[in-house]
């Protein structure tokens, strides 16, 4: 994501083209950082976003409709005592800064004509709404920064107006030849960081795509390049600009394979690689969609805080209880020592008196050489043996014992890693009930009966399309997994899975047909991309046919076990296949 200068510069064009010269009709405010202003245009009415809020600052046309306060906040009111009624004259962007201001003729209480400014500072953390008088003096913000948070610039009722500092940044529009772009990028800086640290406007992923156009690594150092290079830099930085001047933009989302949104930009970003490009006519849309579906991924990580920190705090306790185990396991390795001192006292009883101490005997486990054994005075002969005996038979039952509960642990911890995951990648609500229920069910969670049921039917595997027309199917839950290996594919049908990884089952709709390479490599991909390790250059999967899964009777959700199968190593990778959205 990237809402920086040239995005803004793409949604101040089109606020002039819609509301410019419109009249607000409406001011209203459902959040305590977020404005909407209704403005009547054309014989349109259009609604304009403007929100300072931290994690998500913008502005945009929108058209959802918001539920607002039964009583309006004071600065709402502010904004409708000088706003409403008000003639939108002009929407600039000044010097390229990620801020927009708004400029607003009304009357007065008097019915004297008076102009307003409502400046809209997008700046993360740092972001405000900003409404000035004529003379550029603050009659009040969103938020009022005082002298005791901000030495550099108080934005406070009664203040003058002034600029953030722009940080030493030359204004792109501003710069007309070679000679002072090289004179603005010159330095020991690497190429990407040069661009978007010396230049307004332009954000690490703009600054990447020139790069990226031109040719160049972005991490090379702007001295280490030669003016050829730094010439093609340019190039491509003034077709971007005339774009920009023109007003000749292309708003543009960038999705993964599996459809969850990785960035935006008023121009197509092509850096990415194996992710798709999908244009937009209006700006306002794209930006709206992509912040709307950033709120639904934020709800669902809000709404799986109780679970992730449950399966975290049981996860800890596997953890620390097959470290006891092992360390346990670890105490029974020397039991043979007792059979073996055991069975040395049997076969030398017949020189051991009662009341002995110690008794040497020749050792035939080692070469018979000489071995002095200790002995219990209190016990007879026979009795020093089976004390040994036991202890002996001690450990092995121990181990025996333990050798299951080390395995149901490990049962234990794999099943929840696979919970871990599915919460990580859950996209919608229905998905965290899915995990929910499966939580219930193993015991986890107390059980409670409700519309989950209903809810549990929405939620489907991902569908994708290889390059050659194959279905394939990919699990984002246990619960999804069971239905793929089960419900969902036939006997004939290949199963690929990260060997010994938590990760999604993901099944190929052969029937009993041999798949061409290519399509093995595209499943085995995205199994490997649908894994813990998402992150590893090489990730070795198994698969095999659907008929040679398993799952054994009271297995946890998503558990198969399989005896024949192929094993593919490689990238995680959603190179070839196409999300279905059915």
């Amino acid at each position: 994501m990237a809402f920086d200068g040239i995005v803004i510069s793409n949604i101040v064009k089109e606020l002039n083209d819609t509301i410019v010269g419109g009249r607000i009709g409406k001011v209203t405010q459902p959040e305590k950082d977020e404005i909407i202003l209704t403005v009547r245009n054309h014989r349109t009415n259009y609604k304009l976003l403007l929100s300072s809020m931290a994690s998500m600052p913008r502005l945009h046309l929108t058209d959802t409709n918001k539920t607002n306060p039964i009583t309006a906040l004071n600065y709402c009111m502010l904004l409708r005592k000088h706003l409403i009624g008000g003639l939108i004259l002009s929407i600039t962007q000044p010097n390229f800064e990620r801020i927009v201001v708004i400029e607003i003729q009304n009357l007065d209480e008097m019915g004297e004509t008076c102009y307003r400014k409502l400046i809209i500072e997008v700046m993360g953390r740092h972001s405000n709404i900003i409404l000035t008088d004529e003379q550029d003096m603050i009659l009040d913000s969103i938020k009022r920064i005082g002298a005791q948070v901000s030495s550099v610039r108080e934005v406070f009722p009664n203040r003058p107006y002034v600029f953030p500092p722009n940080q030493g940044k030359a204004n792109p529009l501003s710069i007309r030849d070679f000679d002072a772009f090289l004179q603005i990028i010159r330095g020991q800086e690497a190429l990407q960081q040069a661009l978007y640290k010396n230049i307004t406007g332009f954000s690490p992923q703009m600054a990447e795509e020139i790069c990226f156009r031109a040719g160049l690594n972005g991490s090379t150092v702007v001295d280490d390049l030669n003016l050829e290079q730094i010439q093609s830099v340019y190039d491509v930085y003034t077709l971007l600009i005339q774009a920009i001047e023109k007003g000749d933009y292309a708003p543009t989302m960038v999705l993964d394979a599996s459809g969850k949104q990785i960035a935006f930009s008023a121009f197509p970003i092509r850096f990415y690689q194996n992710e798709s490009l999908v244009p937009y006519d209006s700006v306002s849309a794209m930006v709206e969609h992509f912040y709307l579906n950033n709120a639904i991924q934020s709800r669902i990580s809000q709404k799986s805080v109780d679970l992730r920190k449950l399966v975290q705090t049981n996860l800890e306790r596997c953890y620390k209880k097959l470290n006891l185990q092992l360390q346990q396991l670890k105490d029974t390795e020397d039991r043979d020592k007792y059979k073996i001192v055991g069975e040395l006292i049997h076969a030398n009883l017949y020189q051991i008196k009662e009341g002995d101490t110690e008794v040497t005997v020749l050792d035939y486990y080692h070469e018979n050489q000489p071995r002095t054994i200790t002995l219990d005075p209190r016990l007879t002969p026979s009795q020093n043996a089976n004390k040994q005996y036991e202890k002996y038979n001690k450990k092995k039952r121990t181990l025996a014992a333990l050798s299951e509960h080390i395995k149901a642990t490990k049962g234990e911890i794999e099943h929840l890693e696979s919970v871990k995951y599915a919460l990580a990648n859950a996209l919608r609500e229905e998905d965290l009930l899915e995990v929910r229920q499966e939580l219930m069910e193993t015991g986890y969670l107390k059980f409670r009966r409700s519309k989950s049921k209903k809810a549990l039917q929405k939620a489907e595997p991902m569908h994708f399309r290889s390059s050659l027309g194959h279905d394939i199917y990919v699990g984002k839950n246990n619960y999804q997994n069971d239905l793929l290996a089960t419900k969902l594919s036939n006997g004939g049908d290949w199963w690929f899975h990260a060997k010994d990884i938590p990760g999604s089952h993901v099944i190929v709709k052969a029937d009993g047909q041999e798949l061409p390479d290519v399509v093995y490599e595209e499943a085995a991909g995205l199994a490997a991309y649908f894994s813990k390790d998402r992150e590893s250059p090489k990730v070795s999967v198994d698969y095999t046919l659907k008929k040679n899964l398993k799952k054994p009777n009271g297995s946890a959700p998503g558990y198969v076990i399989y005896h024949t199968n192929f094993s593919l190593m490689v990238a995680p990778s959603l190179k070839g296949v196409t999300l279905v959205k059915d």
